[in-house]
């Protein structure tokens, strides 16, 4: 899970307070105090997932290192894409049972130290384990209890602004960081590329040794806390006011309303436009267009930085426009955007056009890939259900929307391997996408149409679901 990964209102579906009668106060601590913290969780969470997800820029390097194939790699993923898949609901629990604050130091540690062994570049088996440990200590133990904690130190009107400042400051200091690894990685392979698994190890020394270092940090900050604004009693308080009172009727009524599909097949959509960038790289090094390791991990580092740019960029048009409708235009866009990747090489143009095509390609749909993880959380405000139940509603929509995490690197690593080269096996992958993400702009419409049947009837710009289920 990038995953970087979720928006505000996910937070509900990992069980964490979204009450308006419940709110985190800040009590005991100044406002210079709260935003230090908060800087504090943005450099974690930015530094803490970009080592899951070296193959981002790194890939045809770490199947050197690693001696293991495309279709192995995408079987790393999938196990801890699974382990992320059963983490959503009880990471929320989890925060409300634990201090959070607790749960990101051994999180911190527990990453680190996997990416101390992940550096020895063990076996395949070993990787298992390093792997199936990051969905632990990334997911279970992690994502809930960040999301708590910013909660916690927020105000009384200040969630979204603290939730926006960790999701941009978030890709910031990933972009930043992916800038210095990429000038180790560069200076330690040398001119030619003759050291480039030294020079990997090195990357995942720098991560490994941020993460342990912003452990010790945060248990610093845990062990002088002296008073959490908001106690274990409270949290119990509305975690068992917010309770269904049927919680299996509750599920499958959400699941019969047509709205919670459509939302799901749109993030899923999302999700694999996401994950398809995660082959740039690779795409760029293996196209014999005369890329090496370092330029290709350039352009994609290039990609990083568009992340603010095309998240908070997207927000505000979706604001001014219609979230649904931006993140439509959005999803054409990078499938527009794919199928100039994959027919650019065929076209015959010469080298430095070529060349300059992909590039603009890429990071034309890095950009729009980057509004839609910003837009696509956000159509969930169109969902007009029980206060009670929408917290069990996203839940169901994250599960939904995230289950490609599991078999993505799957069909990545199996089509790689089938090919009968690598370029071919990369359009083929980026075929696929194109293909899951024509569902979603589908879905789009369909979305959209209900809605503006809904606003018709009512004159309200949202769609009532409750109705879907009388």
């Amino acid at each position: 899970m990038e995953s970087n990964h979720k928006p505000s209102a996910a937070e509900t579906a990992t069980g964490i307070a979204t009450n308006d009668d419940i709110h985190s106060s800040p009590a005991g601590m100044s406002k210079q105090a709260r935003y230090i913290q908060l800087l504090l969780l943005v450099i974690a969470g930015g530094a803490i997932y970009p080592m899951l997800y070296m193959r981002q820029i790194y890939q045809t390097t770490m199947l050197d290192a690693f001696q293991i194939t495309n279709g192995q790699l995408g079987e790393l993923y999938s196990m801890m894409g699974l382990l992320f898949f059963l983490s959503y609901g009880p990471s929320g629990w989890l925060a409300d049972k634990m201090k959070p604050m607790l749960l990101i130091v051994v999180s911190l540690f527990a990453t680190g130290l996997l990416g101390l062994w992940y550096s020895t570049l063990p076996s395949f088996s070993a990787l298992l384990i390093i792997f199936g440990g990051w969905g632990i200590s990334t997911g279970l133990t992690f994502w809930g209890a960040v999301m708590k904690r910013i909660k916690v130190l927020s105000g009384e009107n200040e969630s979204g602004r603290f939730y926006g400042i960790y999701d941009g400051g978030r890709g910031l200091i990933e972009a930043l960081l992916a800038s210095i690894a990429l000038y180790i990685f560069s200076v330690v392979a040398g001119a030619n590329d003759e050291n480039v698994v030294g020079a990997l190890v090195y990357v995942i020394y720098m991560y490994s040794w941020l993460c342990i270092a912003l452990g010790v940090i945060s248990l610093i900050t845990f062990l002088f806390e002296k008073k959490e604004p908001e106690s274990a009693a409270d949290a119990q308080k509305y975690a068992q006011k917010n309770k269904s009172d049927n919680l299996l009727g509750d599920i499958i009524a959400i699941l019969k309303l047509p709205e919670v599909w459509l939302i799901a097949l749109i993030i899923s959509a999302g999700y694999h436009l996401f994950w398809s960038t995660y082959s740039f790289s690779a795409y760029l090094q293996e196209g014999n267009w005369g890329f090496t390791a370092v330029m290709a991990g350039t352009i994609t580092t290039i990609k990083l930085w568009l992340r603010p740019i095309g998240g908070i960029g997207g927000g505000f048009l979706g604001d001014r426009y219609s979230n649904v409708r931006v993140l439509n235009y959005a999803l054409v866009g990078s499938a527009l955007g794919l199928l100039g990747l994959i027919c650019v090489p065929m076209f015959g143009f010469g080298g430095g056009v070529t060349v300059g095509l992909c590039i603009f390609f890429i990071l034309f749909v890095g950009l729009l890939t980057y509004a839609i993880r910003g837009l696509y959380w956000a159509i969930i405000e169109h969902l007009d259900v029980p206060e009670k139940k929408l917290g069990l509603a996203i839940g169901i929509i994250s599960v939904l929307g995230y289950c490609p995490d599991i078999f993505i690197p799957l069909i990545n690593g199996y089509i790689m391997d089938a090919a009968d080269n690598h370029q071919q096996g990369y359009q083929l992958y980026f075929g696929y996408t194109i293909a899951m993400t024509v569902v979603g702009i589908a879905a789009c419409y369909a979305l959209q149409a209900r809605a503006n049947k809904r606003q018709s009837q009512n004159n309200a710009p949202t769609i009532d679901v409750t109705e879907a289920t009388s």
